[in-house]
């Protein structure tokens, strides 16, 4: 037991560098949808609901526009639902990871990797390049996340 309360401490490098990537990537799930409502906010559309468009102390001038899709509001929304997808698998696979014991470069190498490639994944997304760009950045963060499971599947069975 003393030895597996060690791989969670602050003791261990590989469980330091997870806490930094995901609260990185906590940070980064939480804030894309203050983005979104910034953006909602800043051109007055891109709400979803209709009470959305009522006259409150925010919305204090409703435009009968209010409730259309706009592209700059949605592409935050996709970029937040993207995350939404990618980045609860990281944090698991991470955890889960960092109980098998791993090297500390192989950690710092996926668990880095995957952070960068989900920033290169956000500049991609909302600077609007194209897809096979996009999606590059994807597959780049999916692999750390494949890599750690499958590590952590293989010391599971020979366990």
């Amino acid at each position: 037991m003393e030895t597996d309360m060690a791989l969670l401490s602050l003791d261990n490098p590989v469980f330091v560098t997870y806490l930094i990537a995901a609260a990185i990537m906590l940070l980064k799930l939480m804030l894309q949808p203050w983005m979104t409502v910034f953006r909602m906010m800043e051109v007055r559309a891109g709400f979803r609901s209709p009470e959305d468009a009522k006259k409150s102390p925010l919305n204090p001038m409703p435009g009968p526009g209010q409730l259309e899709p706009n592209e700059y509001v949605e592409r935050s929304r996709r970029m937040n639902l993207n995350d939404l997808e990618s980045i609860p698998g990281f944090l698991v696979a991470g955890f889960l990871f960092v109980l098998t014991g791993p090297p500390v470069i192989l950690a710092q190498v996926l668990l880095w990797g995957y952070v960068i490639a989900r920033a290169a994944h956000f500049i991609a997304y909302s600077t609007a390049q194209l897809h096979d760009i996009r999606a590059t950045c994807w597959t780049l963060s999916s692999l750390p996340v494949i890599a750690m499971a499958v590590y952590i599947l293989v010391r599971g069975l020979s366990a």
